[in-house]
């Protein structure tokens, strides 16, 4: 039998996690094979940009009339204007393009068929766009240009659509979203949806509803269990059945899609019989201490759990039984524990923990064939701040996990923590506090500083360079890790965030070629702190650079949907060559209104940028004359 053993260190498990993306399919999007055929609207390509100033449902220039092209004089030559076009693309592979018109605009139906389905991708919207994605070809989740919609619909993108049956009992009225957490036009924004099929009986009487279990848009989760007892509207067939195509809407705007994964899910019966236990006193290191010493207690159990334990510490207990599994299949076994574990099925060793000090949550995978396996599970802890925990947790790679112990042996959360958030009222706020750059630990700011605006547009700026770091929509923060018990000082932004960079922007460079300052000179740069400017309540951050006195503003600018930044110069010396820097990634492509797209994630607007690589990375840059720049960011 082939196993995997995880021994002598632990690996801490989110079950939703592994649950999501453990072996997903990658639908390709080498050709259209994996689609039914279509009238031709859709297509595989190698890249795409959507203008976000066009709208793709923009009426063309109307052509000259005869007559007015005879009055022109015969020496006059018509100087030819193009039409900007909403959508633009390059020949390829990798994208998954739907630019329909009039007489092709056929829906995309996928080949393969699903029941309970986990979905990943990344979608790209043009400015005006409708589409929507049809589980089972029946329920549809809403695809539309919502960006700075402030009041989100069904019909706004991620919404669940309505149907439009009139007969009473067949009515279903949709459901909005809980947020709108919409990027702007031309950039790719990513979806995860956790659905659950209709269920019938063996006569074929629906016996549970279509739910989305979740539905998380850019990062925010916008749905949680949703029922949906009716096919929504524009179904590939009015009615419910067990399985069905993903359909994807292809008659109301062009649309975009890359890395699309999925993963069909079903339900499998696995059990944990025939339970007898045996437990032991004394501060054990490892589970050869106890295993051949006489019990304190030995005695037969209808279910997995510790609280068949006297003592809540120095303590070993082992249990035996017999796991049953309804077919073959390489089978994951996640043990939950505090202290040691030791789990063996079958006589293979899957984990192997000997720590009375550990805990947490660690797994081992096992081939099994259809029937009865003996099953061992040691435990032992000699960690008083630890309380008792047992679990286990068993699933086949495309099956939900069965969870095989008490729920009070390993609850799903023993230390529940009301979040602590912050809110913005009239007026703006201010909060000092560390962030992990792009959530990574490794990359934490310690001298940073929120401000959240009334207008539902916020920042993060980093004292310590001068820096805007990052900005998003929505609510302010999450500041359950700073205030939390003894805190480690940072807070989580709480909308859709956009990170920029963490150099130093502003830099005197000796050539076109030299990197921005990683960490600010002391000699070179102090910060000054901000003041509050009077008319906005909005702070303005200064620092001195090199002697020069350095301001910067930042607002929220167009109805809240883009963000500004305004920096001024004083005091500023001769000297040439001074730069700052507005953002930097993979890839940066002049766009035809002025601005440029980073990474296709977000834009920048501004004059006179210019684009360089160093150091393997693209960085928009701009040289400072007079007494500063002004641009705006927009997401």
């Amino acid at each position: 039998m082939q196993k995997k053993i995880i021994s002598g260190f632990v690996i801490l498990l989110s079950l939703s996690t592994y649950a999501q993306n453990s072996t997903m399919k990658t639908l390709s999007l080498e050709d259209l094979s994996a689609f039914r055929p279509q009238a031709g609207n859709w297509q595989i390509v190698g890249d795409v940009m959507m203008n976000p100033n066009v709208d793709i449902h923009h009426e063309p220039a109307k052509p000259v009339e005869e007559t007015e092209k005879k009055k022109k004089s015969k020496q006059e030559k018509a100087i030819p204007v193009e039409t900007p076009k909403a959508v633009t693309f390059t020949t390829g592979k990798g994208i998954l393009l739907n630019n329909n018109d009039e007489t092709k605009k056929d829906n995309l139906v996928t080949v393969f068929e699903h029941g309970d389905l986990e979905l990943e991708l990344e979608v790209m919207l043009p400015k005006g766009s409708n589409s929507g994605l049809y589980l089972q070809g029946r329920y549809e989740v809403q695809l539309f240009d919502s960006w700075g919609v402030k009041n989100a619909k069904y019909s706004d993108i991620g919404g669940i659509f309505r149907n439009w049956e009139k007969e009473p009992g067949k009515i279903y009225m949709g459901k909005a979203p809980l947020s709108n957490p919409c990027k702007a036009p031309g950039l790719w924004q990513s979806l995860k949806i956790s659905f659950r099929a209709p269920k019938f009986d063996m006569s074929g009487r629906k016996i549970a509803n279509a739910q989305f279990a979740s539905v998380v848009l850019n990062g925010i989760k916008i749905h949680d269990h949703v029922e949906v007892p009716l096919p929504t509207g524009g179904p590939i067939e009015n009615n419910e059945k067990p399985t069905g195509p993903l359909m994807i809407q292809g008659d109301h705007g062009a649309v975009a899609f890359r890395n699309i994964r999925y993963k069909v899910m079903r339900d499998i019966n696995i059990s944990i019989t025939d339970l007898s236990y045996k437990t032991y006193k004394g501060n054990f290191k490892e589970v050869a201490q106890f295993a051949t010493a006489k019990p304190i207690k030995s005695e037969t159990s209808k279910e997995l759990t510790c609280e068949v334990l006297e003592d809540e510490n120095g303590y070993g207990l082992i249990y035996n039984g017999t796991v049953t599994v309804p077919e073959e299949g390489d089978y994951t076994f996640i043990a939950g524990y505090s202290g040691g574990i030791v789990l063996t099925i079958n006589d293979e060793t899957l984990v192997n923990v000997q720590r009375p000090d550990s805990g947490g949550q660690v797994f081992g995978t096992l081939r099994l064939k259809a029937g009865s396996y003996p099953i061992v599970i040691a435990n032992f802890k000699d960690a008083s701040w630890m309380p008792p925990r047992l679990g286990l947790t068993a699933r086949l790679v495309d099956s939900y996990p069965v969870v095989l112990n008490a729920y009070n042996s390993y609850p799903p959360d023993d230390d529940p923590t009301s979040p602590i958030l912050i809110n913005v009222g009239a007026q703006p706020k201010l909060l000092r506090a560390f962030i992990d750059f792009k959530g990574k630990r490794s990359d934490r700011l310690t001298h940073t500083i929120g401000v959240g605006d009334p207008s539902g547009v916020n920042y993060v700026y980093d004292l310590e360079s001068g820096n805007l770091t990052c900005v998003w929509r929505g609510d302010f923060v999450d500041a359950t890790p700073m205030w939390h018990d003894r805190g480690d000082g940072s807070f989580k932004p709480l909308g859709v965030t956009q990170y920029m960079f963490i150099n130093q922007p502003l830099a005197f460079l000796s050539n076109s070629t030299e990197a921005f300052p990683t960490v600010s000179k002391e000699s070179e740069f102090r910060t000054k702190g901000y003041i509050i400017e009077e008319a906005t309540n909005r702070p303005v951050f200064k620092y001195l650079y090199q002697g020069m006195e350095v301001e910067d503003k930042i607002y929220p600018d167009d109805n809240g949907r883009i963000i500004t930044h305004e920096v001024s110069l004083k005091s500023r010396s001769t000297k040439s060559g001074l730069y700052y820097k507005l953002a930097e990634g993979a890839t940066i492509t002049p766009m035809p209104d002025g601005s440029y797209s980073i990474d296709k994630q977000y834009y920048i607007r501004t004059m006179g940028a210019s684009v360089r690589e160093v150091n393997g990375k693209k960085e928009l840059i701009v040289a400072v004359e007079g007494s500063g720049i002004k641009y705006s960011i927009i997401w």
